[in-house]
């Protein structure tokens, strides 16, 4: 299996958990609770210079494995080359807390549920612990009422948002569908000629925002030849290795991939969608993503922190899972959405784009993934949209990243997260009934 030199650390991330994954359960070895794994407890990088036995750097092959990344989630900067997503030279737009003061939060940590498939209720505190939270904010009809941090995260800290990314892309392209600048119906070689010979030539624009593209490309972490392991080496920035003559960097890789079956006949999560996304964005606005979103979004939201974006070797953004950015930073981007496009009394973009994205995708394509924790769900711009009674939808990645948006409840909520497993679907069970408590509890406050 490919070296960490040739990975980037989301692949590594997936990858780790996948090998333990693919182990039958009685086999599994049980990891550390979200105390026990704490990066601040276990010593990560703390002195000068910290321990040899404390060091997370490169060109370790461990630096995203399971505990060491609870702290990498926090410090991925100091690891990788990145691109700044600059929030402007303006003073920030404070946030509005509740002035209840801790009182909701409180209340908030008492409240119970029951996890999917399971018989015992459980504490939204104990939730917490469960899901290895690192960050967890929560708005209220715009004003903060729970807001809370652990292990390496503080108020001040960038915690990465793994394919929350994605969701970031696909809100950009929808501006642009938006603004009249970027025709989803238009196929991709229109836009972007170097990928006409390649699986997503023949794709609406479309297809590849709502990834029901027919690619022929495996992400099965367990198969050492599976195209993933060709594509993170082709992302790595790090130098190829002797003898590599591969593809160097995203928009390399893409024009490699071929087809498999027809477009827009069912759902595929695959990352590369996402990238081919990026690009389609970033020749249509003649800016790379981390330069565009700012532009867009975070110059204009009242950012506290700057974000910043992984690239690879031609200093690419990684348009499916690059970002790192502070909580609260994604709480008004939530927020944003929320309010239909417009905060702090200033619209960003047209309405129709958060409606277009909260009306969901193609229920019957995105059944065909078979995820059993989200029925009834679909995938629209990058978005997940759950379509439940309060017409949820996420921004959502992996090891537990969510921005979820309640609009009956008038809730956003926040988190992130270091679990060591992967998969949403192995978190969903205790996090999604605990995020309806909370809603149902604000709604009835």
């Amino acid at each position: 299996m490919s070296s960490s030199t040739t990975r980037t650390p989301v692949v590594a991330a997936v990858a780790a958990a996948a090998l333990v994954l693919n182990l039958p359960a009685a086999e599994r070895p049980a990891p550390p609770d979200a105390t026990a794994s704490d990066p601040v407890a276990l010593g990560w990088m703390q002195g000068f210079p910290p321990p040899p036995d404390k060091l997370i750097m490169q060109p370790d092959s461990d630096f995203f494995s399971f505990p060491k990344m609870r702290w990498t989630v926090c410090h991925i900067r100091e690891l990788m080359p990145t691109k700044q997503v600059s929030r402007g030279i303006g003073a920030p737009v404070p946030l509005t807390y509740s002035p209840d003061g801790p009182a909701p939060g409180d209340a908030i940590d008492a409240l119970t549920f029951t996890p999917i498939g399971g018989t015992e209720p459980m504490t939204w505190k104990d939730s917490l612990a469960a899901n290895y939270t690192d960050g967890m904010l929560i708005l209220h009809k715009g004003e903060v009422v729970y807001e809370k941090y652990f292990g390496a995260l503080d108020e001040a800290g960038k915690h990465a948002a793994m394919s929350m990314t994605k969701s970031m892309t696909g809100l950009l392209a929808e501006i642009l569908v938006a603004e009249g600048r970027l025709d989803d119906t238009a196929t991709v070689a229109s836009i972007v000629p170097e990928l006409g010979d390649s699986a997503f030539g023949d794709a609406s624009v479309r297809q590849v925002m709502d990834m029901t593209t027919a690619l022929d490309y495996s992400e099965d972490y367990s198969d050492p030849e599976a195209d993933i392991w060709v594509y993170s080496k082709a992302a790595s920035p790090l130098p190829k290795p002797a003898g590599y003559e591969g593809p160097n960097g995203y928009f390399e890789y893409l024009r490699t991939v071929s087809k498999e079956g027809e477009h827009g006949e069912a759902f595929g999560y695959k990352t590369i969608n996402t990238d081919a996304l990026g690009w389609i964005v970033s020749r249509t606005a003649g800016k790379d993503l981390a330069h565009l979103l700012s532009e867009r979004i975070w110059t204009r939201i009242g950012a506290e922190q700057d974000g910043y974006m992984t690239v690879d070797a031609k200093g690419t953004p990684f348009a499916g899972g690059g970002l790192s950015a502070g909580l609260r930073d994604l709480g008004r981007i939530g927020q944003l959405m929320l309010d239909g496009g417009e905060l702090n009394g200033v619209r960003l973009f047209p309405k129709e784009v958060v409606d277009n994205i909260r009306g969901g995708g193609d229920k019957a394509a995105f059944a065909k993934a078979g995820y059993k924790t989200l029925p009834g769900g679909s995938y629209r711009s990058m978005w997940w949209v759950f379509h439940n009674r309060h017409g949820a939808y996420a921004a959502r990645g992996v090891h537990g990243q969510t921005i979820y948006i309640d609009p009956t409840a008038e809730m956003v909520l926040v988190r992130f997260s270091s679990h060591p497993q992967a998969k949403n679907g192995y978190i969903d069970p205790t996090s999604l009934p605990a995020y309806q408590a909370v809603a149902e509890y604000l709604m009835a406050r």
